[in-house]
């Protein structure tokens, strides 16, 4: 777990040490930097933009949003798009009064309420605005037939892929790499949250080691189901995920302004 400073509120994500190797060994080893995996970028970038402009905040909050983090939440916390981690045990989610503003999907809803929490009908994940406030829109002639985006874990495994594009790096980059594309095939889920985004065409390749959870929510959240899962990437461009039809509007409306005023307008409580 991480956290920065947004103006006076802390926003928690995940941006784990980077290791020079994986499994006992790399742990053993000094880490050199951080993983910077673009999509876990997104919660601090998208809570810097939104909250630009709005006054310190004078009293002690913590924001989740972007990620798979709930297990990060503890009671008090406001959370903004966050998501279940299918690969984390839920008895490791252990708070039970938050303020709720949106979720990732109703699967992440779901077992919120099944935990007595109040969660509103406001799905998302905030990735889905990060274009729009960055200014960035699909090119008109697409520069590169095809983007080939991995899941984090996968990156090794995928770097002869036609197109490879790492996702470890700068989000910005990795978002206008996107809006060249004609077409993205992906296994990472903010691939296909900044390539619906954008309607720029994207696969869903089956990831190494990531549990479908979190697509799933993330689908339904939209509206859709899971769409074909493709074994490998040069399966995949034959199988494109239905274009995404969502308003922006009520995730955007419910991002926590009020934290940076002076009082909440808002109670954490159970349901």
């Amino acid at each position: 777990m991480n956290a920065l400073d947004i103006r006076g509120v802390e926003l928690v994500h995940w941006d784990p040490p980077r290791r020079l190797t994986r499994g006992r060994i790399g742990r053993l080893l000094p880490p050199v930097g951080r993983v910077n995996n673009f999509g876990d970028k997104l919660g601090p970038a998208l809570a810097g933009l939104l909250a630009a402009g709005l006054p310190e905040a004078t009293e002690p909050s913590r924001l989740l949003t972007v990620g798979s983090i709930m297990h990060f939440a503890r009671d008090g916390d406001v959370i903004w798009g966050t998501g279940v981690n299918g690969k984390v045990p839920r008895e490791q989610i252990s708070a039970r009064r938050l303020d709720v503003r949106a979720v990732r999907g109703p699967i992440t809803a779901n077992f919120l309420r099944g935990l007595g929490i109040r969660v509103p009908d406001v799905f998302g994940d905030p990735g889905l605005l990060a274009p729009a406030l960055l200014g960035i829109s699909r090119a008109h002639q697409p520069a590169l037939e095809l983007t080939s985006l991995p899941n984090l874990h996968d990156a090794r495994r995928w770097r002869s892929q036609p197109g490879f594009l790492d996702p470890r790096g700068d989000y910005v980059r990795i978002i206008r790499r996107i809006a060249e594309s004609a077409h993205v095939v992906t296994s990472s889920l903010h691939g296909i949250v900044i390539a619906d985004a954008l309607g720029v065409p994207v696969s869903f390749v089956k990831p190494g080691e990531e549990d479908l959870l979190k697509y799933e929510d993330y689908f339904e959240g939209t509206g859709r189901r899971l769409p074909y899962v493709s074994e490998t990437p040069a399966d995949a461009p034959d199988h494109a995920v239905p274009p995404l039809e969502w308003d922006a509007a009520t995730l955007l409306e419910s991002f926590p302004r009020d934290l940076w005023q002076r009082q909440s307008a808002h109670q954490t409580s159970p349901g």
